[in-house]
């Protein structure tokens, strides 16, 4: 028998995200999501339990703003301390790991998939997932978009609005779209 759609998504394969599987594990997450979203803040306390049980890990300290959006929430593991501001958006079909202390501002989203560029594959559904890693202490300024397949070293920061489609070394500073390395004047 071969893998099912979910075994090749964590693979890191194409697979058809139009499947009874993971339709029935991104119900899972909308409810969690729905919860967390809609509990008030001194019932949710610093993240829902149902979201908290959801993610893949979830260290001490860890602090997610409403609204709050996740496709899958299994592959979203975050460090001590990390604060999502409001609107933040992570389309979790690979590993997104956030290290501990860093922040992401208003509207952050995160994109793991990738649509299949042939038509009739992109119309059956094909996808591909790549993972995401993030730093510890990294800054992420509100509206940014960080694409799979994309790592943000320890202490960088990423300006408000950048979209990052490639790896952001340690300690550096990126902006723009797509976003390039800040260069003092």
């Amino acid at each position: 028998m071969g893998q099912s759609e979910r075994e090749k998504m964590a693979a890191g394969e194409w697979y058809c995200c139009i499947d009874p599987e993971l339709d029935a594990l991104r119900a899972l997450a909308r409810e969690a999501v729905h919860q967390h979203n809609t509990m008030s803040p001194g019932q949710r306390g610093d993240i829902g339990p149902a979201l908290s049980a959801l993610f893949a890990g979830v260290a001490e300290g860890v602090f997610i703003e409403a609204p709050f959006h996740c496709t899958y929430g299994m592959n979203i593991s975050l460090g001590s301390h990390v604060y999502f501001n409001a609107g933040c958006t992570i389309l979790d079909t690979a590993p997104v790991r956030i290290g501990e202390g860093s922040m992401l501002g208003p509207g952050v989203h995160i994109y793991c998939a990738e649509h299949h560029k042939d038509l009739t594959q992109r119309r059956a559904g094909l996808e591909i997932a790549w993972p995401v890693e993030i730093g510890r202490d990294v800054w992420i300024g509100g509206g940014a978009i960080i694409l799979g397949g994309v790592t943000i070293g320890d202490g960088a920061i990423v300006g408000a609005g950048a979209v990052v489609t490639k790896d952001v070394a340690a300690g550096a500073t990126v902006i723009g779209n797509p976003a390039r390395a800040l260069v003092a004047r």
